[in-house]
């Protein structure tokens, strides 16, 4: 739209008629034809004396006019360059406001996919520990291990016979000996004890194994998604600039 189209657009749009608009802006009636018809372009003052009498600032007025008008027949107004100096500022913002938010959803992504990865927020490990017995009151911590060990140096002292010795070891295995498994994905170490009734286990470290959570997996899928709109918003932000270069044309 040029600038005859566009004055004539605004005039009609408010119900006057050239002779109207003509006394109300203080111009003749046929100069004012003559702009609408793109015969005469307005000077800088006549230029802000019509958008004035119009009711409205440059801006508003210039934002619908195709940019080769703007370019050519307007460039002498100071408005026109405040207007356009304008325009480039709120492109870049603009711009700038699509870059961060990418960077931020690239960043957020990431982050989300390595907490998945490292099981930040939900575990990736899964800890076996196994315990033989409770270990009572005054008992060496390895009795369970060393119970055998024991009764064969007592053996061997002839402090008791291989008969005692082996009914021995056959009743502490059966009333001492209780097995017990127990999975945690807290890592408590190598191994820990855990107070029970007349005594204590001590509960050792016997396998890990690698789960994926189902937490893990959401957290990883919705880290893609973040990430890959980070690569949309990039895109949109190009479809747009190049949309409204085709529109000011």
């Amino acid at each position: 739209m040029n600038f005859g189209e566009r004055l004539k657009q605004i005039r009609t749009g408010k119900g006057l008629t050239q002779p109207q608009f003509a006394e109300l802006a203080g111009i003749e009636q046929s100069y004012l034809s003559k702009l609408e018809n793109d015969k005469s372009v307005p000077s800088a003052e006549m230029f802000d004396t019509i958008v004035s009498a119009l009711g409205m600032d440059a801006a508003a007025f210039l934002r619908e006019l195709d940019r080769e008008a703007i370019d050519t027949t307007l460039r002498h107004v100071p408005s026109v360059a405040q207007f356009k100096a304008q325009a480039v500022t709120e492109q870049v913002q603009h711009t700038k406001r699509w870059l961060f938010g990418s960077a931020a959803a690239w960043m957020l992504g990431f982050a989300m996919m390595l907490a998945a990865n490292d099981g930040i927020f939900f575990p990736t490990k899964l800890y076996q520990y196994t315990s033989q017995g409770v270990i009572r009151p005054g008992e060496a911590e390895n009795v369970f291990r060393d119970q055998r060990q024991i009764l064969e140096l007592r053996m061997q002292a002839k402090l008791i016979t291989y008969e005692e010795m082996t009914k021995a070891l056959a009743d502490f295995y059966e009333r001492r000996l209780q097995p017990l498994t127990v999975e945690s994905p807290e890592n408590r170490g190598t191994g820990y004890y855990e107070a029970v009734e007349n005594g204590r286990r001590r509960f050792e470290l016997a396998d890990t194994t690698y789960v994926k959570a189902p937490g893990n997996r959401i957290l990883q899928y919705l880290g893609a998604i973040v990430f890959a709109c980070g690569f949309v918003g990039l895109f949109i932000e190009w479809r747009l600039r190049r949309l409204k270069t085709k529109l000011t044309k």
